[in-house]
């Protein structure tokens, strides 16, 4: 089941984020994530009303959305937990007519197992890689992908 957070889940998701410390490695971020999940649009995925997985949504304008964070539970990776939650995002957009999803990733050009996985995953649901650039800072290629939801 999908729904919107709720009081007390932010606590959970931040649990979620330190159960990933290879992808979530950074504390600075993982504080950040945490306040931003009230801030901005965030869904969950419960499993027998255990929350498995969330992610966070940021509507720039009115044509173009992005996927902030998303974390799954390590037991649940490649059960199907995000591929919900990006197309449950995905379904509400398009209700609003967004017109695209961007997502933002670790690039190629830092080769990490952990975010390589990453990559295919966005690949598979859709997105298209636009653009490395250093963003994050050259330590960090940030892969920019964009999804057309118009199709």
């Amino acid at each position: 089941m999908i729904r919107a957070i709720k009081s007390g889940d932010a606590d959970i998701c931040e649990a979620i984020l330190r159960s990933l410390p290879d992808w979530f490695g950074i504390e600075e971020s993982i504080v950040r994530y945490r306040r931003e999940m009230e801030q901005f649009e965030t869904y969950v995925a419960e499993i027998g009303g255990a929350i498995a997985g969330f992610l966070t949504v940021v509507q720039h304008k009115p044509h173009i959305a992005e996927i902030h964070v998303m974390a799954v539970r390590p037991q649940y990776h490649r059960q199907g937990i995000g591929r919900l939650l990006v197309s449950h995002i995905e379904q509400l957009l398009v209700e609003r007519g967004t017109d695209y999803l961007e997502v933002k990733t670790l690039g190629p050009s830092g080769p990490d197992e952990f975010y390589g996985r990453t990559r295919e995953f966005y690949l598979a649901m859709g997105f298209a890689p636009i653009e490395e650039t250093n963003l994050w800072g050259a330590e960090n290629p940030c892969l920019i992908m964009i999804k057309d939801l118009r199709q």
